[in-house]
């Protein structure tokens, strides 16, 4: 939020919410610098940097910028990108949330790879003088690719701290029963307005099956997550799939494949289908491209009658207040800095 929306009153706690990131501009100068800072990172391509970079600057990059620019460009909002709107509109949510719930609270957004960086924001929360300090990753299920990223950037910043806040990371909310409720209240939202739909698929991001081999709980929490919410919905087994998307790269990724899913189903019998996104926080290029456009493609061109796609949980009431829950709760017993009233 702006500071000139925020009380006058001492807040000496904050949160912050930290995202992926988005170019500035669905251009290919922009994508190519956003993907430059995405896929360098060593939690997101683990290869030894001596082979990835000369490979990133010599071929990915030149040949992924002008094709990645043109799927923003058929994303991309009048007021900008959908992932920062999105976030931005969620921050502010979960910030009047969260003060309702626990009193003065400052809630700051970051991207990883994108202004507001995380150190910008960080060191935002530093000369306003913040003594406590809880970072929510929004990621619903913890991966190093993702979750690990947040933690390597935010204790870079807090290098920068001489006088260092207390600290807690909310590493993952993949089963939260209210982030359950959520996802099962936007089903049902879009179930009201749109009809009953068909079979539901749930896509979640991929990655890579040797960071699973190394450790990486990511795959399990998104199997966690779909169950719960086939539960919360009442659903069969055949009623449902879960399945990977995003493949990059000639590593062997999670499967089953969401395209490739896609493409089956309707040879399978399956003439509707419902896709919900229950990784994503926020709509952003995954989603609204790679599903919403390219997905229903493949599956209407496979034979397919009918294809909805349920928006992320975006700023809905009912994530923000998810979020403020859990944000409040895992700061209950937080004693309050010498000389400040409980609450702030």
């Amino acid at each position: 939020m702006n500071d000139s929306t925020r009380s006058s009153a001492d807040v000496s706690t904050a949160v912050l919410l930290v995202n992926t990131g988005t170019p500035e501009a669905p251009r290919t100068g922009a994508v190519r610098s956003f993907l430059r800072r995405f896929l360098s990172d060593p939690r997101v391509i683990e290869l030894p940097r001596v082979l990835w970079l000369p490979l990133l600057y010599a071929l990915v990059l030149p040949l992924r910028s002008p094709r990645s620019a043109h799927k923003y460009q058929q994303i991309w909002l009048s007021e900008g990108s959908p992932l920062l709107l999105h976030t931005s509109k969620l921050s502010e949510a979960v910030e009047r949330e969260v003060n309702a719930l626990r009193g003065h609270v400052r809630v700051e957004q970051a991207f990883l790879y994108s202004p507001p960086f995380v150190r910008s924001s960080v060191d935002r929360l530093r000369i306003a003088g913040i003594r406590r300090l809880i970072v929510l990753p929004l990621f619903p299920q913890n991966s190093g690719s993702s979750t690990g990223a947040v933690y390597d950037q935010v204790s870079h910043a807090l290098r920068h701290w001489r006088a260092l806040p207390q600290l807690r990371f909310i590493a993952s909310y993949h089963a939260e029963p209210d982030y359950i409720r959520a996802l099962a209240a936007s089903l049902k939202d879009h179930q009201r307005l749109h009809g009953p739909g068909g079979h539901l698929l749930m896509s979640f991001h991929g990655i890579p099956v040797s960071y699973v081999a190394r450790g990486d709980r990511y795959a399990d929490e998104c199997r966690q997550t779909a169950a719960l919410l086939a539960s919360a919905m009442n659903l069969e087994q055949r009623d449902w799939s879960l399945t990977f998307q995003s493949r990059f790269g000639a590593n062997r990724w999670l499967t089953p494949a969401t395209d490739r899913t896609l493409a089956e189903l309707p040879r399978r019998g399956v003439r509707a289908v419902t896709v919900i996104c229950p990784g994503f926080a926020a709509d952003c290029l995954e989603t609204l491209e790679e599903i919403a456009l390219a997905g229903r493609n493949i599956f209407l061109s496979a034979g397919g009658e009918r294809f909805d796609y349920v928006p992320a949980l975006n700023a809905r009431a009912d994530h923000a207040g998810a979020l403020a829950r859990l944000i409040a709760r895992s700061i209950a017993d937080w004693a309050a800095p010498s000389g400040l009233p409980a609450s702030a």
